[in-house]
């Protein structure tokens, strides 16, 4: 890799983009890029020295030694087709990614769910500890305010993405797997066995030094165990074989405690500042990569206390006169479910706002989705929100999953189509005792967002 090329992003605001974009510029490329429109991560950018073009034309590649695209982008796009017409080489971002993540200890984290948190948590703790590690995350760590750093250390921490198979691109020294999920099918040919073959793939590409850590509690994670031919390290709170256990759990009002085990040997105890069983799962994850990496329990147990979240994961946007609003990105019928689990802890009326993200998934999952919201009070579903491009599919609609939430799992379950309509009805109505938790990965955020600005001004 030569720090005189100059690299070109399309698509440069999204997480992923923005983070590899940013490592790069401190570590001394120069770099231009190219979006439909200013947002803060394309501000943060400029202001680190990025040249950000809005809008995409063919002239803003020229002069480019290298072109980085992402999934979301259309093969048709200008600026590709430009690159390709002067020889320029294009690479995808886990093509880019991989070029970072491989040359140095890489960390790479994979799963379902948990990826965000799990490598924030990492990414915090090295820090904390001296280590000055590479990240690069698909969230914001709240504590340090960004989803990525070029370090001067040996470790390079990073989300490793199954959606589109581009994790295959890796071959890290740690590679955690934190469960796996029929989810993203329409990239695998709608075939649950693709992808778990693609999971066993990325466990066996390990370095030779290198190990899989990998949750035992999941059982499709624990199935694929004996495919895997190196070395592997299993957790887990309800397998007691699993190399490390957890025991004497307290899952409390946003906050977590258990006691971490090494088979016999007790390490001692972990306290997290987040809510849910699913950190829990996150944080042994987290804990035994710093393990690995040479960092000492106790210093882990008084960093990992320090971690906030990550952005977008049960971020807490206000909170008065005993309203609380949270925002989580959960997308997933079982992200869903542990998000709403957690939100129980703290003892209030949990109103449920959940925006469906792609007509794909809420096919493959519809009877899934249906039977996810049973823990809360009131739940409402705004239109499925779905990306440029993709076709909808016929009797997929919100208004039908409705119908079979209120079937299967939650008679107080209703549709308000827009963000608009949803946050009307709830500054009419919220009141002391209340959560309104909005949940998904489009803009629902916004609804939540507007609910706390509200709250602080009343």
């Amino acid at each position: 890799m030569d720090t005189t090329e100059r690299v070109h992003f399309i698509g440069i605001g999204g997480y992923g983009m923005s983070a590899i974009a940013r490592v790069m510029l401190e570590m001394g490329y120069t770099v231009t890029g190219s979006d439909v429109a200013a947002q803060e991560l394309t501000e943060k950018l400029i202001a680190k020295g990025a040249k950000v073009y809005i809008g995409h034309t063919a002239e803003q590649v020229k002069g480019a030694d290298l072109v980085v695209y992402s999934t979301a982008l259309a093969s048709d796009n200008v600026e590709w087709v430009e690159a390709e017409r002067l020889n320029i080489p294009v690479l995808h971002r886990s093509q880019m990614l991989a070029r970072l993540l491989n040359e140095r200890k890489g960390v790479a984290i994979a799963g379902a769910h948990g990826k965000t948190t799990t490598s924030s948590m990492i990414a915090l703790i090295m820090e904390e500890c001296g280590v000055d590690p590479t990240y690069i995350i698909g969230g914001e760590i709240m504590n340090v305010g960004t989803n990525a750093k070029a370090g001067q250390g040996e470790f390079v921490v990073a989300e490793a993405d199954e959606s589109d198979g581009s994790f295959l691109q890796y071959h890290p020294w740690l590679g955690i797997v934190t469960n796996i999920e029929a989810d993203h099918l329409e990239n695998y040919g709608g075939d649950f066995g693709r992808l778990k073959a693609a999971y066993v793939q990325f466990m066996n590409q390990m370095r030779e030094d290198g190990t899989a850590i990998v949750c035992a509690d999941d059982e499709t994670a624990a199935s694929l165990l004996p495919e895997v031919k190196g070395s592997v390290i299993t957790y887990g709170i309800h397998s007691p074989s699993a190399d490390y256990t957890a025991t004497d759990i307290v899952l409390g009002d946003r906050q977590v405690a258990y006691t971490m085990n090494s088979g016999s040997a007790v390490l001692g105890r972990i306290e997290l500042s987040i809510p849910g069983k699913y950190n829990l799962y996150n944080s042994m994850a987290a804990v035994i990569a710093c393990l690995k990496s040479g960092i000492p329990f106790q210093a882990i147990a008084e960093s990992i206390l320090k971690f906030h979240g990550a952005k977008r994961r049960f971020q807490v946007l206000g909170e008065a006169n005993d309203i609380l609003v949270i925002d989580d990105y959960a997308h997933h019928p079982t992200e869903i479910q542990a998000t709403i689990s957690a939100a129980k802890a703290t003892g209030k009326r949990i109103i449920a706002v959940f925006q469906p993200q792609r007509y794909t998934r809420t096919f493959f999952l519809l009877d899934a989705f249906s039977r996810a919201f049973s823990e809360a009070d009131e739940v409402i579903l705004t239109d499925i929100y779905s990306p440029a491009g993709e076709k909808q599919i016929e009797g997929v609609s919100s208004a039908k999953l409705v119908e079979l939430i209120v079937q299967n799992s939650n008679a107080n379950a209703r549709h308000l189509p827009t963000k608009e309509a949803v946050l009307a009805d709830l500054q009419g109505r919220i009141a002391p005792g209340d959560l309104v938790i909005t949940m998904g990965a489009g803009d629902i955020w916004k609804v939540g967002y507007a609910l706390a600005e509200g709250l602080k001004k009343h």
